[in-house]
């Protein structure tokens, strides 16, 4: 008998009568995620924001100049505005209608749609305010027009009684919308939060001069000890998105002393753009941008045209000063870490869906690039020195990414094979990174002696190839093909960057080891350099060391000692030496030289050698974060692309040196 037995499927009538036709605003209680892009509290709020959309059509127009903001306590928003107000007369398609129920209970009716009424606005489609009321449990509706104030109450889309007039008023005109919205649609406790209708009040406030908008609150909704929302406030900012810029950056550093800020006609589309770019030295970066006053948190062609111009005139001026390393800046470069407020007003913007949180006009990204393009060149050409720090800024940037890119090829490589390490790196046998250490030495010679005086089980050696790169002077492709750091780097095995990772690290000591002379000095150095700019956590985990190899060895009858330096062999010969007897005194040409037993004696055995370990100040005080600045600023001049540097901190302490070795 079988487990599975086929049934015939059950017949079900499927006809004309089950096709449905949803008229009016039915459509929008049935499905409201399409016309406000959900029920939560994300949709809930866009209910305010396209009443406050139309209200901000009018002021932008020319005909309103002040709107009003209010939340009561039992969660009704109203939103009033002295523009020209909702026509009340009948409309012409629809005779025994006025135009005011028409907008408020069809979809797709508005006076936006042929370019006449308003030349940009907000609102394109014609179905925000009648949303709301298709969403609201009841909304009410004032218009003051030609001195006569109309009203009429509705309830889930449906008036509830004709349109009626009120009586005459004097010095009053605009329209007043008033609606709780549904809790059959949004759920029983959902509430309008103040401190998001604030923020919105406040975005519209910045994004045009010409409004004033006054915002209240009921003190009841307001927790004073989470937020510092007011209950009462008159939002007018002259300065425009600059006003608003200045009150996110308040006392945060800046890299260059003066914003990126302009606003432009938008030749072709009847529009114009208004822009501020900030670059703070934090890197907290944000981007808000709008169309005709409606956020574009999804950004769009106007974003694309805004990072184009940034990113073209910044390779333009990199260009004609003669810097290379530029060509390889992205938009994502110039644009990371600053914090941006674009905002543009166009004639028929083209959206992504009703919510309008993507901006698709094509036509916007080669208008606002070429604006913002002529601009920025000539921001860029009237500060030379901004624009210097800011280009320097812009390719750390550019570094650091091709940095992170290497290093994820490198962990995608490992995630394929077995650990690949140098061939020049002779391992030691200990698994574990506790306990072990790795010699950085150079050349081949030296690399021969250390590997026949090293721990087999606790001594690594990875000889180097004469003196490597300066990481603080050359390019990042130069960085990126040398070999011997590419060694390192594989040797080490924790990244480099913001990819480092400590766990990863395969030795607990990293030792540099290099001759006891100048050019062993140099080659320290540059080590020390790379480790600075590459892998900066390694010092501060404490993992970076240099040997102290000795450059004399001093011998009288059957007394052995061995000097650092032509101080210590001094003090040697003056106190540890006595008697008549000869004092042979050799020096050594370098560790290559030096038998592997007096290597291993005198630099590697760790019960008798000399290690120092290289620190760097870090840390979350002012003090630290004062210090490492200025040692951030040290290597820069001492090992960085600007000779003239060198030459003045030679000039200001050339008075110190007492004995030069060359």
């Amino acid at each position: 008998m079988g487990i599975v037995q086929q049934t015939a499927p059950k017949q079900e009538d499927y006809s004309a009568k089950d096709i449905e036709v949803l008229e009016g605003l039915e459509p929008v209680r049935r499905r409201p995620a399409m016309f406000i892009g959900g029920t939560d509290e994300r949709g809930l709020h866009h209910l305010v924001a396209e009443v406050l959309d139309n209200a901000m059509d009018e002021a932008v127009a020319g005909h309103a100049t002040r709107i009003d903001l209010e939340l009561a306590a039992d969660n009704t928003v109203t939103v009033r505005d002295n523009g020209r107000g909702i026509p009340v007369d009948p409309h012409p398609k629809f005779k025994n209608t006025p135009a005011l129920e028409v907008i408020l209970t069809t979809l797709h009716s508005g006076g936006k749609f042929g370019g006449k009424v308003y030349k940009t606005s907000g609102g394109l489609h014609g179905v925000g305010l009648s949303v709301v009321n298709a969403l609201s449990e009841s909304l009410t509706v004032q218009v003051a027009r030609d001195r006569r104030l109309w009203t009429q109450t509705y309830s889930r889309g449906h008036p509830k009684a004709p349109l009626k007039a009120s009586g005459a008023v004097q010095n009053r005109r605009g329209t007043t919308v008033t609606f709780r919205p549904d809790p059959e649609i949004f759920g029983a406790r959902a509430r309008f939060h103040p401190t998001v209708l604030y923020r919105m009040a406040r975005s519209k406030a910045y994004l045009f001069r010409g409004v004033e908008i006054r915002w209240s609150c009921d003190p009841a909704l307001l927790n004073k000890k989470e937020d510092d929302t007011p209950a009462r406030e008159t939002l007018h900012f002259p300065g425009g998105l600059g006003d608003f810029l200045n009150s996110k950056l308040k006392d945060r550093k800046t890299i260059t002393p003066v914003p990126f800020a302009g606003e432009a006609q938008l030749n072709g589309l009847a529009g114009k753009v208004e822009w501020v770019v900030a670059w703070p030295e934090d890197e907290d970066e944000f981007l808000n941008s709008y169309c005709n006053t409606v956020p574009t948190p999804q950004g769009g062609t106007h974003e694309a045209g805004m990072r184009a111009a940034l990113t073209k005139g910044l390779k333009a001026y990199a260009e004609l000063v003669n810097n290379k390393q530029a060509a390889k800046m992205t938009g994502d470069d110039v644009v990371g870490g600053a914090c941006i407020m674009l905002s543009v007003f166009i004639h028929d913007p083209h959206f992504q869906g009703q919510t309008k949180e993507k901006l698709s006009t094509a036509e916007a990204a080669r208008l606002v690039e070429t604006c913002m393009r002529d601009h920025f060149d000539h921001w860029l050409s009237g500060d030379p020195e901004s624009a210097k720090v800011l280009l320097e800024r812009i390719l750390v940037r550019v570094d650091t990414r091709l940095r992170r890119r290497r290093d994820r090829e490198l962990k995608r490589q490992s995630a394929t094979r077995r650990l690949r390490l140098p061939g020049k790196l002779t391992d030691c046998t200990r698994k574990g990174a506790e306990g072990t250490e790795v010699f950085l030495v150079e050349g081949d010679s030296a690399g021969g002696s250390a590997k026949q005086a090293r721990n087999r089980e606790t001594q690594a050696v990875l000889p180097l190839r004469g003196k490597i790169l300066n990481v603080a002077s050359a390019s990042e492709d130069k960085r990126r093909t040398n070999q011997e750091l590419r060694d390192i780097v594989e040797a080490l095995g924790c990244g480099t960057g913001d990819a480092y990772d400590d766990g990863a690290l395969r030795y607990e000591k990293i030792i540099i080891m290099t001759d006891a002379d100048v050019d062993g000095a140099h080659i320290a150095s540059l080590l020390m350099t790379f480790f600075f700019k590459e892998i900066p956590q390694l010092i501060e985990n404490e993992h970076l060391f240099i040997a102290m190899p000795p450059l004399y060895r001093i011998t009288q009858g059957a007394t052995t000692l061995y000097a650092r330096d032509d101080a210590h062999k001094d003090e040697l010969l003056k106190k540890a030496f006595t008697g008549k007897a000869n004092i042979e005194i050799s020096r050594f040409k370098g560790l290559g030289e030096m038998p592997s037993a007096q290597l291993k004696e005198t630099t590697m055995d760790p019960a008798k050698r000399m290690l120092l370990r290289v620190v760097v100040p870090h840390g979350h005080r002012a003090d630290e974060i004062a210090a490492a600045k200025d040692t951030e600023n040290l290597v820069d001049a001492l090992m960085g692309r600007r000779p003239e540097l060198r030459l003045a901190y030679i000039q200001e302490h050339a008075r110190f040196v007492d004995d030069i070795d060359v």
